[in-house]
């Protein structure tokens, strides 16, 4: 009996604080919620999606890179070079500088990368091939699907998709794989999403090789590649790579052309989208939706001195491999600058959210996709909910029968310990999947099983002729151990299941978890004290229903 005050003030307030943190929020009751919490994607709808990583990408734009520091600094040391451009993914070619200055070389490339990451080889006097090492190859693709996690991340929170769920396939013990699995309950327009998602944004500028003998201003994009090759005499130079313009939807729709032009561009770009700093919608000068950027200083600095080199030259806009504009540099530009083309007001949005967020360093494709309807996620709920209440019911009619008076005791427990599984579960904002609710219903079971270890030892107690309150002391203090033996086995069970698992088998695990840590608390602490609420005041305790 003593110590009766804090502990009622210690029930009381846990229940408080539980009920307190099951109000759901406006947004909730909207959707017709009756309790704080998040709903995973069965019991919503919305969309699961499985992605994998291209990360040889990665690999790729990082030699493009290395090979753009090293034009920039050739450049400014004054060495002429024919072309350097990568080949394959991992190699980079530097050809038709003077042999006499090979050393000149040797000391910009070995200040530039290092030599236990890229390996340096000289088939001829003036042509070097720099490979880069296979671990910084693996550490690059590592990396990717890390920076991918990243950007997908912030461009759904951008985007406002409430409560996604976004993690490598595998890791914690497991092999980590290239793929992300992402799951957006709620998604309304999943076409959109998946496009904000999927798009790799890698924006950059490009200077043009100009044919042989064609002036600055009197280049024409042809329409094939074959045409454009055969402005070179048939091949194009080593640096320089063909990019389509694919055609104006709008133009197409209103049938004013469907031709894709393609453009001579460098290889390597001067500008990429990492040196982003800002990007938002804006108008051109005719009204239009555009995208205004913000690049960082150093880039600044750059494309200063590139579009400096280029006045009166055209230099291409590059989006994901695809030219969107190829304008002919008339000034100077330094920091700011606006990119335009044919968007409509939410292509702009969309575009501006992409280059805000970053680049994603490699493509990523969907490998599996399905889709949950609102509908079945409602039948879900309904399904769960029944079988939650009736299984709670069987229990609570079964423990009144069997354990009479005391099974009032046993199901006031019951109640608390789902009342604090939720609130714990709101306050930590862990998302109720449908393997959830039966991880809800487990635990029911588990703190039952712990009720009932505590009921057969005190009518055991009994038996052998004690006291009601000496029976009942007896029965919490000897199966005290054996509640705390079963419920660490379990929650180590249920942490392997959290740690190893994924989406669905994590959401069983974390409510396992929490509902075993509620069911020590109310199995022993709580119906302690409901027996010491009942016999309080009594003097004498002849007999117990139990």
């Amino acid at each position: 009996m003593k110590n009766f005050g804090w502990r009622a003030a210690i029930i009381i307030g846990v229940i408080g604080v539980s009920l307190f943190l099951m109000i759901p929020d406006s947004e909730k009751r909207k959707r017709g919620q009756w309790v704080n919490l998040n709903l995973g994607l069965d019991l919503r709808g919305g969309s699961h999606l499985v992605m994998e990583v291209v990360t040889s990408d990665a690999v790729a734009a990082e030699s493009d890179t290395v090979a753009s520091r090293i034009s920039q600094k050739l450049k400014d040391k004054g060495i002429p070079f024919e072309s350097i451009h990568r080949d394959g993914i991992q190699t980079i070619v530097l050809a038709g500088f003077p042999a006499e200055r090979g050393s000149d070389v040797d000391t910009l490339i070995s200040d530039t990368v290092s030599p236990n990451e890229w390996t340096q080889s000289r088939p001829a006097p003036n042509r070097i091939v720099l490979s880069m090492s296979p671990r910084v190859a693996r550490f690059l693709e590592e990396t990717a699907v890390e920076q991918c996690l990243t950007t997908i991340r912030n461009r759904i929170d951008q985007f406002g998709v409430t409560e996604p769920s976004i993690q490598q396939q595998g890791g914690l013990g497991q092999k980590a794989t290239s793929r992300i699995v992402l799951q957006l309950p709620g998604v309304e327009d999943p076409s959109r999403v998946k496009d904000i998602i999927q798009t790799q944004a890698r924006l950059e500028w490009k200077e043009m090789t100009y044919p042989p003998g064609i002036p600055e201003g009197g280049f024409m994009a042809p329409d094939t590649r074959e045409a454009l090759a055969s402005m070179f005499g048939g091949r194009l130079p080593e640096d320089t790579e063909a990019y389509p313009q694919p055609p104006d939807v709008r133009a197409v729709a209103a049938g004013r052309g469907e031709r894709t032009y393609w453009w001579p561009l460098k290889k390597v770009s001067g500008i990429a989208g990492a040196d982003l700093r800002a990007a938002r919608r804006t108008q051109d000068r005719m009204g239009r939706p555009a995208v205004d950027f913000e690049l960082s200083p150093d880039a600044g600095r750059r494309f200063e001195r590139l579009t400096r080199a280029n006045i009166g030259k055209i230099m291409a806009i590059v989006l994901d491999g695809n030219v969107i504009s190829a304008p002919v540099i008339k000034a100077v530009i330094a920091s700011n600058g606006i990119i335009e083309g044919s968007f409509t007001r939410e292509e702009a949005d969309d575009l501006s959210l992409k280059l805000r967020s970053g680049a994603l360093p490699a493509r990523v494709n969907i490998v599996e996709e399905r889709t949950v309807g609102p509908s079945l996620g409602r039948d879900s709920i309904r399904r769960g909910v029944a079988a939650s209440l009736i299984g709670f019911a069987a229990v609570m009619i079964f423990m009144l029968i069997y354990y009479k008076g005391s099974g009032i005791n046993a199901t006031l427990a019951l109640v608390i310990n789902v009342i604090l599984l939720i609130g714990a579960m709101s306050s930590l904002h862990a998302t109720l999947t449908l393997p959830g609710i039966a991880g809800l219903i487990l635990t029911v079971g588990i703190a039952v099983d712990s009720n009932v270890l505590i009921f057969e030892r005190i009518r055991e107690e009994l038996g052998l002729g004690k006291t009601v309150r000496s029976a009942i002391d007896a029965g919490f203090k000897r199966v005290w151990m054996t509640i705390v033996d079963t419920h660490v086995t379990t929650l180590a069970s249920a942490f392997f299941l959290f740690a190893y698992g994924t989406g669905p088998v994590r959401g069983f695990a974390v409510t396992l978890i929490i509902g075993l840590l509620a069911s020590m608390f109310t199995a022993v602490f709580v119906s302690r004290f409901i027996y010491d609420l009942v016999l309080r005041g009594r003097t004498r305790v002849e007999k117990l229903s139990i």
